[in-house]
């Protein structure tokens, strides 16, 4: 089963006025697992940098407007995602992004339902607790020390490693596939058959002095069932 750990740094919070993706990064996950296939691109958002936005990821005009603006990258994107369903933190903010950006080329939009949203996954498996990508990190004991600045694709990696654990960690269930019942199965020469020696047979039937104590005791009770 393929899926896609995927991420978006933007130039602010607002699609539909005038904010644009300005990073993207994607992790292939096989059975929940990431691999080592990955998409990253920065992209001249083909605009200013806010404040804002600069202090959480640090991707300054000057260094973005030297790369690809997003219909030059759009189509490799959209061929390394395919048709498999797209893991992301919040998938609100994510798929608004793309969809703007692919709504301005008039390319088909991403369907939401193909999508994973890790935090209510999160806040399903622990209520009331922080459900940010660092508190899961910290749960989960991920290292995320290198996370100084939001950042696509490293962002992309530790999901992956979040959206495992939230699974269950890598022994997701307690059966075990043929190719583990095939090696956990002893070969011919380790099979060993030993001996037994049978005990003999226990015997509990009163002996005979026994029940002439038991009659005696009986004769000295009044109106004994064992009289009847």
């Amino acid at each position: 089963m393929r899926e896609i750990a995927l991420d978006t740094e933007t130039t602010g919070l607002n699609p539909k006025g005038g904010d644009r993706v300005v990073e993207i990064g994607c992790v292939e996950m096989i059975n929940h697992v990431a691999t080592d296939k990955t998409f990253h691109v920065y992209i001249n958002p083909e605009r200013d940098m806010p404040d804002g936005a600069f202090r959480v990821h640090g991707l300054s005009e000057e260094f973005l407007c030297k790369h690809a603006v997003f219909a030059k990258v759009a189509d490799d994107f959209l061929d390394f995602i395919g048709d498999d369903p797209l893991v992301i933190h919040n998938v609100q903010f994510d798929i608004g992004f793309l969809n703007a950006e692919l709504e301005r080329l008039g390319k088909a939009k991403l369907d939401v339902a193909r999508t994973i949203d890790t935090i209510p996954m999160a806040r399903k498996k622990f209520p009331g607790a922080g459900a940010s990508l660092d508190a899961l990190c910290r749960r989960f004991g991920i290292d995320n020390s290198n996370r100084q600045l939001h950042g696509a694709l490293l962002d992309a990696e530790l999901l992956a490693e979040v959206y495992l654990e939230l699974n269950g960690g890598r022994q997701t269930g307690l059966g075990l596939g043929e190719t583990d019942l095939k090696e956990a199965a002893p070969s011919d020469d380790e099979i060993k058959i030993e001996s037994r020696t049978k005990r003999e047979l226990r015997v509990f039937a009163p002996s005979g002095e026994e029940q002439e104590r038991h009659k005696v005791f009986v004769d000295t009770l009044t109106d004994a069932l064992w009289k009847a």
